[in-house]
């Protein structure tokens, strides 16, 4: 089942495919695996970004791996940060490359340059969904509006979107298009999960109010809602949360390992798992169009897919809230 992506013509499937993973802790070989399974499977929403592994990796194997598959699939991909490398000497290139024109950001002469870099990783002549990966507040939204509608004329892009958006942000983005005549946004990323629900507080009632869709990242709390940590027990080595001390400071907290303690509880009771409690919420919260979830193996997203088939009744979404709520 497809869900339609804001008001553009794209439909995307329930699971997405983040590609975060390729070109850092997947190789070519290791991301192909994934990707062929996901095409399989009926996965049809690959996120990524020009920043995600080195020199742009992730789109790059997605571009050399897709072929004559490129046409089932929406590349989503996301623009807007600086791409090279943060050392001395990465910042010594970006001062020089910034004297022939801008590095990052959201201005008109930077989306025309980036734009094309990514078509030409992926081997595709258009992108499905172009994003603002953070708002710039340097370039005047009107001008990365127009710019990017004109990549949609051009045919370079079909649609475009934002992320880590306010309400605010969403509501400018939308009027300015209203009022010029351009194709408004059609989703916008934000963090979103059973432990993260911040976007509650406005930006869900927003985003219903402006017909635009939701992308959440991090669904699973970086892995910690995935069933594979338990309160009081050993955690499991090689996992992200495991290697990646940024995301275990993040996640690894004692109230959210005893809050997803309470939701692998319910789950049980309910004879579920954990994860399928995870993607069921998601999947029946307002304007959420797609579940961006990473993996590493072909049988993880194989999890992830059938997770998000068993949808929650409406009886253990009420469960679910009351759990959540008495935090």
């Amino acid at each position: 089942m497809k869900r339609n992506l804001g008001r553009s013509e794209l439909q995307v499937s329930l699971v997405g495919l983040g590609c975060n993973n390729f070109g850092r802790r997947l190789d070519l070989s290791e991301s192909r695996k994934v990707i062929h399974r996901a095409l399989d499977l009926g996965v049809t929403l690959f996120d990524t970004a020009d920043v995600y592994g080195s020199n742009g990796a992730s789109e790059t194997y997605i571009g050399a791996t897709l072929g004559a598959r490129r046409k089932e699939v929406v590349i989503a991909t996301k623009f807007g940060c600086y791409t090279g490398a943060d050392s001395l000497l990465g910042r010594v290139k970006r001062k020089l490359s910034s004297l022939a024109g801008p590095t990052h950001g959201a201005s008109g002469a930077y989306i025309r340059t980036a734009v094309e870099r990514s078509l030409r990783r992926l081997k595709t002549d258009w992108i499905d969904l172009y994003q603002l990966h953070f708002p710039d507040p340097r370039t005047p939204l009107e001008e990365t509006l127009r710019a990017l509608d004109d990549l949609v004329r051009a045919g370079k892009i079909r649609a475009y979107g934002v992320s880590n958006f306010s309400t605010t942000q969403i509501d400018a983005a939308q009027q300015i298009a209203r009022e010029l005549s351009l194709r408004p946004i059609a989703s916008t990323q934000a963090e979103y999960s059973l432990l993260r629900r911040d976007v509650e507080d406005g930006l869900l009632a927003g985003l219903v109010r402006n017909e635009v869709s939701l992308l959440p990242y991090y669904p699973l709390a970086s892995g910690l809602l995935s069933g594979k940590y338990r309160l009081g027990a050993a955690h499991p080595a090689a996992t992200r949360l495991a290697t990646d001390t940024a995301l275990a400071s993040k996640f690894m907290t004692g109230a959210d390992l005893a809050m997803a303690e309470k939701l692998h509880d319910f789950a049980r009771e309910h004879g579920r798992t954990l994860l399928e409690l995870a993607f069921g919420w998601l999947a029946a919260q307002p304007a959420v169009a797609s579940i961006i979830a990473g993996a590493s193996t072909p049988e993880q997203l194989e999890q992830n897919v059938a997770a998000a088939e068993r949808r929650l009744s409406a009886d253990d979404a009420a469960g679910v809230g009351a759990v959540l709520n008495r935090s």
